[in-house]
């Protein structure tokens, strides 16, 4: 199993500061609300030995590992949210445009690493035991955030994101199942749908599964408190 955990990390490079044009406040602000706050702690706690983790290094507001790298392919990015963001949550100029020397850069410094090794261990894991699995890690909000586009007010305990060519039924129903019986709601491929494989992957290789895991924020935290 390969847990992909792109979204929990709040770290901004000391560098790379100067390009978001928020006060410390506001950014501080941001975070709080766009991060996946302790998913890695969540989802890694029932990992088992030998499951690989793929985790981000940077902050979503630098670099979104879940976005399509060219723009013209991402439909976030028509809201300023592609996988370089320049809004942010509630559409401010979260920073400017980057230049291709900027966007160049992001992508081969993270971006690039991360889905090389996203891809290696999937390829490891086929060639081992003929498959794999990538469980892509998530949580959400309890309230919709302006820019989603499922502004539904209740929203369940748990949202499975599903893709029709790499999640099957049967993988499907048993998380599905496992939820209930603990007594969590359960939806499927709402507030958010479909799940992260390697590019390489996608719609070729069905021995390559995946499935989304998203967890309600108010199941766990605060959300009006910040991490330490």
């Amino acid at each position: 199993m390969i847990l992909h955990i792109p979204h929990a990390s709040t770290y901004i490079p000391p560098d790379l500061r100067a390009s978001i044009v928020l006060s410390n406040a506001d950014l501080a602000r941001e975070l709080l609300v766009m991060t996946d706050h302790y998913t890695d702690e969540l989802f890694m706690s029932a990992a088992q030995p030998g499951d690989a983790v793929i985790r981000a290094p940077v902050s979503r507001l630098l670099v979104d590992m879940e976005r399509f790298e060219i723009d013209a392919q991402e439909p976030m990015a028509n809201l300023g949210m592609g996988v370089i963001y320049t809004r942010t949550h509630d559409g401010e100029v979260l920073r400017s445009q980057p230049t291709l020397y900027e966007r160049e850069r992001l992508l081969a410094e993270y971006y690039a690493p991360q889905h090389a090794a996203l891809a290696a261990a999937v390829k490891d894991s086929v060639l081992r035991t003929g498959r794999a699995l990538v469980l892509d890690c998530h949580s959400f909000p309890e309230k919709a955030l302006p820019f989603e586009l499922d502004q539904l007010a209740n929203r369940r305990d748990i949202c499975l994101g599903a893709d029709e060519y790499h999640t099957p039924d049967g993988l499907l129903d048993l998380a599905r199942d496992v939820f209930l019986r603990h007594g969590y709601s359960v939806a499927v491929n709402t507030p958010f749908a479909g799940c992260l494989v390697p590019i390489g992957s996608y719609q070729k290789d069905k021995r390559v599964q995946g499935l989304m895991i998203e967890v309600n924020r108010g199941l766990y935290m605060d959300e009006g408190v910040a991490c330490a």
